[in-house]
């Protein structure tokens, strides 16, 4: 019912997930990553302990092919499961059960890993991977969309369309970007809306938040609209 991109971008390091399914509110159930740590997708028969036990084994030091092994071989609905995952390395694994509902599958590139199930054929992730590859110019939230955009354009979750996400984390614990769209008649475009929303305040004033670095940010609101108005011009120009 739904396909995936898990990714890091070389240029930044950033890490992220999207995701785009015809069922409701995705983005509460397939993306999970952790700083530092990695990046996992559950999906199919969603089974949320794929993605919480994932990065615990992650933290741990286990690859992502032995997170594969280790979350499907202790669930007896593996058959049913698609999970695709990215380790702290950068190496991708993924399983796709026996069982899943037609059209599923998964690719394995140098940078990320699509997965999807119940789509209109293997030419949905194909084009996803195709364009996310050829897109590496692109800022990685508009990359990730531009993919979705070109694996729906190609057929698509089968049943339709109703809710897509994206969560992309940079060098905090928290997210830099977490927009999910849970119901909607073109969820891709409302994605889309939304990261460009992002993109007119929210980002810049991100840089002023508290972070690893400096725990407690940037105080005073007007040191705060001067850095966001420095950030906004330097993004326009």
């Amino acid at each position: 019912m739904t396909w995936s991109i898990v990714a890091k971008d070389p240029a930044t390091g950033q890490i992220g997930i999207a995701v785009s399914t015809c069922a409701f509110a995705v983005g509460a159930r397939v993306p999970f990553i952790a700083t530092g740590v990695g990046a996992v997708a559950s999906q199919a028969f969603v089974n949320p302990f794929y993605g919480l036990r994932g990065l615990e084994l992650l933290k741990a030091g286990a690859s992502a092919s032995e997170v594969i092994g280790i979350v499907t071989a202790s669930d007896e609905g593996r058959a049913d499961r698609q999970v695709h995952v990215m380790d702290k390395e950068g190496r991708f694994a993924a399983h796709t059960g026996d069982t899943c509902v037609p059209w599923a599958g998964h690719l394995i590139r140098d940078h990320f890993s699509v997965a999807g199930n119940m789509l209109a054929g293997p030419q949905v992730i194909e084009e996803t991977a195709r364009v996310f590859a050829s897109e590496a110019s692109l800022p990685f939230a508009r990359r990730f969309i531009a993919a979705l955009r070109a694996g729906e354009a190609a057929g698509g979750d089968k049943r339709g369309k109703q809710s897509a996400a994206i969560l992309i984390h940079d060098g905090e614990e928290y997210p830099l970007l977490d927009i999910r769209v849970d119901d909607h008649a073109d969820p891709l475009a409302e994605l889309a809306r939304l990261e460009a929303v992002s993109r007119e305040r929210y980002i810049h004033y991100r840089t002023c938040m508290p972070s690893r670095s400096n725990p407690s940010g940037i105080l005073g609101r007007e040191e705060i609209e001067r850095r966001i108005a420095e950030s906004m011009a330097a993004a326009a120009s």
